[in-house]
């Protein structure tokens, strides 16, 4: 990955004094003091479920339409919230925040922590728990939109809030956009977007000039088996050993075909099978998660899963008419910030907020996003998506030296600091959108 802004600069700029920070920075730390931490108290206290926001939706619908100038539209994509602030002529920024939880038992032990359960879009209740911080992207789009529009003097054009359904399930985006997001809307130039990250120090932010986030496409691969005492395994076609082959097989294509200094992941994360200790099932199921960094590595990846899979079956004489069967069900492309406007925007953060605040760019997992949609080719929209630093550097530093780990994403343990986390991603959206924005000279 190529650093946010190039060494040179970042050494002129660490060199420099220390900056005041913008105006609006206090402002909206005042703001999490009076009302915006318990807002992110409540949400984190009741979560809900992707596709299933209704109550976390009608809580943003009402807090945008509580800010003078912005007209707010719900059931948007299903339970997604748009709010336009429209200030004169001049280009449209989108500013999107995910708005859904997960389905885990939360064991953080805050004294806000998730007790919820709720219905899964599947029928199946489940306990709920906001373990990607998700809570603190929609805290953090009303303390923006609340700026913006005080500050409507600074800027000029169109800003399109949007609090997005099912990013977990990487199916909201798409869902507000076949609903006509960018036709009923004010369609960007430009989309931005931030994310909190328990593995970076609270405080500083980082964006990529290029990829942010992998790819990815959940798998299902049904095999089918015929069914058999167990004692007598010749007698069927034992589809648990034919997925344990799979699993086994499936990581050759990272291991053995994939040159070793390019990134990919093939997890599986569900297998399936069987009733009984003696009984030779009729189906096995195995679930997967598939990571690549671009669209070509993608397509390599799902075309091997299909040849593994038909092979091991084909190696166990399984007759054509009962071969397993392969299904993409979940997809987003790669995350890739339109690397100009990423050059552009990392150089007025740190002008804005101070060098010391805009850190260099490492990927450090193959996360994904179906922030992907809004800025595909096709859309012509460029996109901005930045980190944001949730943990304190001390338990950091702490956890490097062989302390206690900083819990991860989608872990029930998972916990940030929400007011540094909120006030810096606020901050650092508003100061994007007022460089973007800028009042054309006089």
């Amino acid at each position: 990955m190529r650093p946010i802004v190039p060494a040179v600069l970042l050494a002129l700029l660490a060199a420099q004094p220390a900056l005041a920070e913008p105006d609006y920075a206090a402002a909206i730390r005042a703001d999490y003091a009076r009302d915006l931490g318990a807002m992110w108290e409540d949400f984190h206290r009741n979560p809900e479920l992707s596709f299933r926001e209704t109550r976390t939706a009608g809580k943003m619908a009402a807090a945008l339409r509580a800010i003078p100038g912005i007209v707010v539209t719900e059931h948007v994509g299903g339970t997604g919230v748009v709010g336009v602030l429209a200030n004169g002529a001049g280009p449209t920024v989108l500013v999107r925040a995910d708005m859904d939880g997960l389905p885990i038992e939360e064991h953080s032990g805050l004294p806000m922590a998730s007790t919820a359960h709720q219905e899964d879009i599947d029928g199946i209740e489940k306990p709920v728990m906001h373990a990607c911080g998700h809570d603190t992207h929609i805290t953090g789009l009303i303390a923006t939109a609340r700026q913006l529009a005080a500050m409507k003097d600074r800027w000029q054009g169109t800003v399109v809030f949007i609090a997005q359904p099912a990013e977990e399930r990487i199916g909201g985006a798409l869902a507000m956009l076949k609903d006509g997001l960018y036709e009923r809307f004010p369609k960007p130039d430009y989309a931005l977007a931030w994310h909190v990250d328990s593995s970076r120090a609270a405080g500083t932010i980082a964006a990529a000039e290029g990829t942010q986030y992998s790819s990815a496409d959940a798998v299902d691969i049904i095999i089918p088996g015929i069914g058999a005492h167990g004692a007598a395994p010749h007698m069927g076609k034992d589809p648990v050993y034919m997925g344990s082959q799979i699993v086994i097989a499936l990581q050759g294509l990272i291991s053995r075909e994939r040159p070793p200094l390019e990134p990919g992941v093939i997890t599986v994360g569900s297998f399936h099978a069987g009733s009984k200790h003696n009984i030779i099932s009729e189906e096995a199921k195995l679930e997967v998660t598939v990571r690549a960094n671009t669209q070509a590595e993608r397509d390599e990846l799902i075309e091997g899963i299909r040849r593994v899979v038909r092979s091991v079956a084909e190696l166990n004489g399984m007759p054509q008419d009962r071969m397993p069967t392969v299904n993409v069900v979940e997809t987003t492309p790669v995350t890739a910030n339109d690397p100009a406007l990423a050059h552009r925007l990392n150089a007025a953060l740190a002008d804005a907020l101070g060098a010391g605040v805009v850190t260099p760019y490492e990927q450090k997992a193959m996360g994904a996003e179906d922030f992907a949609y809004f800025v595909t080719p096709e859309t012509g929209v460029k996109g901005y998506y930045f980190s944001v630093g949730g943990t304190a550097q001390e338990a950091l530093d702490a956890a490097e030296n062989g302390g206690l780990a900083v819990s991860s994403h989608h872990s029930p343990t998972f916990k940030i600091l929400p007011e540094p986390a909120i006030v810096t991603g606020a901050t650092a959206m508003t100061a994007a959108v007022l460089d973007l924005l800028k009042p054309a000279a006089s």
